[in-house]
C-alpha cells in the first residue's frame, strides 16, 4: 500500500473537511484482513530486530476525537509484538501534580529508550486540543505551544528518536453510530461516559483545532498521517503499512555474534 497520500509534510493548504474518512469503494475487507495479518507479522519481526539491535527508538503518537479508534488500533497493529519492547502510554486528565508543572513535564519521561517502540494514546497535543476548545488556558499561552511542540519533537529526532503521528479521522455520523453502540450493547456500556455527549456538541470546534494542530506541527522529522478511520479494517491496513515502512526505513541490523560460536558443541 502506498501511504504517501496520508502523510502531510507541507500542510499549509491542508483542510480536514476535504480529507476522506471512509474507505474507497473498491476496498475489499477480506483481502485487507489477509494483508494486515502479514503486516502485523512483519511488525513483530521488525520489533524483535529493533529490540536486539538496541539502537533505534520509535515514538508513535495517536490522536483522534472520542470514539476515533485509538484503543482498537493499538490492539490490531501492535497486538502481536513482545510487550518487553513495546509500551503504551495513555494520557488521561492531568493530575494535580502534573498541573503544577509545565505541560510537557508529564510527557518526556515516557518517550522511548533504545530498542523501544512507545505508543502514545493521546499525548502532549491535548494541550492544544481540549485545552483550547474549553479555554482552560489563555489563547496567547496556547498559541505558543505549537512552537514548543515542534522544538520538543525536533529535539527527540535529533537525539535519535523516530517520531510519527497519526490522526484517526472519522465522520460525525460514524461517531454517532459508535456512541450508540456503547449505549445499546451491554458489554460496551462501560466505555460510555456522560461527558461524551457534551464533548460531541463541540464537534466543529474540535475539527478546527485538529486541523490547526496538523498545519502547525507536521514536519519532515515528525510528520502527521491523517488516516480515514470510519472503516476499522482499512484503518488497520493503512497504519500497519505505515509502521512497517517506518521500521524498514531504519535499516536495522542484527548484533554481531560473539566470536568462536562455530566451535561450540552442546553436549
Amino acid at each position: 500500500m502506498d501511504t504517501s497520500c496520508f502523510r502531510f509534510n507541507q500542510p499549509n493548504s491542508f483542510s480536514l473537511a476535504n480529507t476522506p474518512t471512509s474507505a474507497p469503494e473498491e476496498f475489499d475487507k477480506e483481502v485487507s484482513k489477509k494483508n494486515v495479518k502479514q503486516l502485523t507479522k512483519r511488525i513483530q519481526a521488525l520489533q524483535e530486530l529493533m529490540w536486539a539491535e538496541h539502537k533505534q527508538r520509535l515514538l508513535v503518537v495517536l490522536q483522534a476525537i472520542d470514539t476515533g479508534g485509538k484503543d482498537g488500533t493499538i490492539r490490531a497493529v501492535f497486538g502481536r509484538t513482545n510487550p518487553q519492547g513495546v509500551k503504551v502510554k495513555s494520557f488521561k486528565r492531568p493530575t494535580e501534580a502534573e498541573l503544577s508543572h509545565d505541560y510537557l513535564w508529564r510527557v518526556h519521561p515516557h518517550v522511548p529508550g533504545n530498542g523501544e517502540i512507545v505508543v502514545f494514546n493521546r499525548s502532549h497535543y491535548e494541550d492544544v486540543l481540549v485545552v483550547k476548545v474549553h479555554e482552560y488556558a489563555p489563547l496567547e499561552v496556547i498559541e505558543k505551544r505549537y512552537q514548543h511542540i515542534r522544538n520538543f519533537e525536533q529535539m527527540l529526532a535529533d537525539e535519535g528518536t523516530t517520531v510519527i503521528k497519526i490522526f484517526l479521522h472519522i465522520s460525525k455520523d460514524e461517531q454517532k453510530r459508535r456512541l450508540e453502540d456503547r449505549l445499546n450493547q451491554p458489554e460496551k456500556n462501560w466505555k460510555f461516559e456522560m461527558g461524551d455527549i457534551k464533548e460531541r456538541s463541540y464537534w466543529d470546534q474540535y475539527q478546527q483545532v485538529f486541523e490547526t494542530m496538523i498545519q502547525e506541527t507536521s514536519t519532515e522529522q515528525a510528520p502527521w498521517y491523517v488516516v480515514p478511520a470510519n472503516n476499522k479494517k482499512y484503518r488497520n491496513e493503512i497504519i500497519s503499512s505505515i509502521i512497517v515502512e517506518t521500521l524498514e526505513g531504519l535499516n536495522m541490523q542484527w548484533p554481531k555474534p560473539a566470536e568462536g560460536l562455530e566451535n561450540i558443541r552442546i553436549e
